[in-house]
């Protein structure tokens, strides 16, 4: 009996360690999700166990988190400045310049001309992302659209999310950033 209980002990020793180790030459570095979660609704999604995520899961999905720190750009040559988000990738100069992170987008735009709506007024429209350069994926974007019109010029700003990903509070505040110099 004894040898039997000292058996099934190290059996179960060798399962648990397994198991630690993972299986299928899986490594067990977080990945980033590329895909779109569905909306709730509710500012606080839950996992499938039925707990709120972290502040780290929200990140992964493109939400901007609470806590980010934002920074002042000044475009001299095009004559304005925004905040944007510490740490997003910035291409572009003068009168095009997008900042980007995962599949959020802050594009700026300036041309001379007027505004077509009412400026700084918020227009919401749907479009495809593009194709993320590994898998080809392309994801369905929320993108809020402003105008601002100034000295014969406008600027348009897209701010653009993918579909379920809350960033309301941080767009809200990028685009009331936006001043021209």
């Amino acid at each position: 009996m004894e040898a039997k209980l000292k058996s099934a002990a190290r059996v179960l020793i060798v399962a648990v360690v397994l198991t630690g180790c993972g299986s299928g030459g899986e490594s067990s570095t977080t990945r980033p999700v590329t895909g779109s979660q569905p909306s709730s609704g509710s500012s606080n999604p839950q996992t499938a166990e039925g707990e709120v995520p972290s502040e780290a899961q929200s990140a992964a999905t493109g939400d901007i988190p609470d806590n980010q720190v934002f920074l002042a750009f000044t475009d001299r040559p095009a004559g304005y400045s925004i905040r944007y988000p510490e740490g997003w990738a910035r291409k572009g100069s003068g009168n095009d310049v997008t900042f980007k992170e995962k599949a959020n987008v802050i594009h700026i735009a300036v041309h001379p001309g007027a505004a077509r709506s009412k400026p700084g007024e918020k227009l919401t429209v749907s479009r495809q992302s593009a194709p993320d350069p590994v898998t080809g994926k392309r994801l369905p974007l929320t993108v809020d659209v402003y105008e601002f019109e100034h000295g014969g010029k406008v600027a348009v700003l897209e701010l653009s999310t993918p579909v379920g990903v809350d960033n309301v509070d941080a767009y809200r505040m990028i685009s009331e950033s936006f001043r021209w110099r």
